[in-house]
């Protein structure tokens, strides 16, 4: 794209013209999921209209071109993330799906009791409940990266968390509740020189930051479709191969077989070892043209419109009485979570809705983040390539409404 033209982006996403409550759609609920565009519901009206065939099982010509659809989405994104082969793309039902899947197939091979695995004070249920479930199972241990009041991380109390027990590093690269983006990449080089290994959740970061898992040398990293503009039930686990290869299957089934007698099965070769069953093809097909999508724009261009609209939010928001944001990080992505003195989030909430504005209130499934900042809940305010300085101006007066109601 010459110019980023933002007008031509909102024509892109059919229900942006919509309504809600007699207002015209004001969405900045883009971390819980994103709008879709054009082009990714008409390749799932196209899969199912001219397409439809299970994949990677079948001689016969629907079957090949759903497979070779499938496969190319593999492609597309080895080369999104610079993955060094297709082989290591793992195609998965979403972000918590994939740290599901290393919790249980790393972990039953390689954690052992006594172990001890890092994750920080700001990470999703997802990213703490199946290593909680892990260490139950396995006799280990959870260590907790601190975070200062702006919201960052303590990187020398990080340090100093490592010792000859520690296995694993699992970490969010931008918060969900926060929107502070993480030193991954100091983060995945000290813990390899502790000899552990790194699982990054980039489910909030995939779809603003450019990635290179081989520039990283993170040994895992997983993201979910339906928050880059893709379908939902569809996700991605990045994996090292000779790790990948190490572990055993996740799940077993259709595909993820080379031979079975009732004596003995032998698995798949990657990345068919990880994927029992039939997939969510449709998803999986159309998350390619939800790559294609951001390419089409370019990620250093959407970076660069999101960090202008995010600074322009900050200021308008910070006008208002009461105000006060958590989450204040020198390197913050997209989201913008904020309190309001004399108010509950969730009444504020309600009534921005009766507005046509969606937010999200709540814990937003980081409730140790909310027990850190001593609040039950933020209003949060999250961002995409769609949203527009008077859509933001709009939110203000929004909460300027709400404020006057409540208080």
């Amino acid at each position: 794209m010459e110019k980023f033209n933002i007008d031509k982006i909102r024509a892109d996403f059919p229900i942006l013209k919509r309504e809600v409550n007699g207002k015209p759609l004001v969405y900045l609920d883009n971390g819980a999921t994103t709008q879709k565009p054009s082009s990714v519901i008409d390749s799932i009206v196209h899969y199912y209209t001219d397409m439809n065939s299970n994949v990677h099982r079948g001689v016969h010509y629907l079957s090949q071109i759903s497979t070779d659809a499938f496969e190319v989405t593999r492609k597309k994104v080895q080369a999104f993330i610079n993955a060094a082969e297709d082989k290591e793309i793992i195609i998965t039902k979403g972000t918590t799906d994939g740290i599901n899947l290393i919790a249980t197939c790393y972990g039953r091979a390689f954690i052992h009791e006594g172990d001890e695995i890092i994750i920080s004070a700001m990470e999703h249920h997802s990213n703490i409940v199946p290593w909680q479930m892990l260490c139950d199972e396995k006799g280990c241990k959870i260590r907790v990266i601190p975070m200062n009041d702006k919201g960052e991380l303590d990187m020398d109390a990080y340090s100093n968390l490592f010792n000859e027990k520690t296995k694993l590093v699992a970490v969010t690269y931008v918060s969900n509740s926060l929107g502070t983006i993480n030193p991954v990449s100091d983060m995945i080089s000290i813990a390899h020189r502790h000899g552990a290994v790194v699982l990054v959740d980039a489910a909030q970061a995939i779809q603003h930051i450019q990635i290179d898992v081989q520039k990283l040398d993170v040994d895992f990293l997983v993201f979910s479709g339906h928050k880059m503009y893709g379908p939902t039930g569809v996700g991605v686990l990045y994996g090292k191969e000779d790790l990948l290869n190490a572990m055993p299957p996740y799940q077993g089934g259709g595909d993820m077989i080379k031979e079975v007698t009732f004596e003995k099965t032998t698995y798949n070769e990657l990345p068919f070892k990880f994927e029992a069953g039939t997939p969510n093809i449709e998803a999986g097909i159309c998350l390619n043209e939800a790559i294609d999508y951001i390419n089409s724009i370019g990620l250093e261009n959407i970076e660069a419109y999101e960090h202008d609209l995010l600074q322009y939010a900050t200021e308008k928001l910070a006008e208002i009485p009461g105000m006060r944001f958590i989450g204040t990080a020198e390197k913050k992505c997209s989201v913008i979570s904020f309190v309001i003195d004399g108010t509950h989030p969730y009444d504020v909430g309600v009534i921005l809705d009766k507005l046509g504005i969606a937010v999200r209130t709540g814990h937003h499934c980081a409730q140790p983040v909310m027990d850190r900042f001593g609040i039950p809940g933020t209003i949060r305010a999250s961002l995409a390539v769609y949203n527009t300085k008077e859509e933001i101006d709009i939110l203000v007066a929004g909460i300027q409404r709400a404020v006057n109601m409540l208080i």
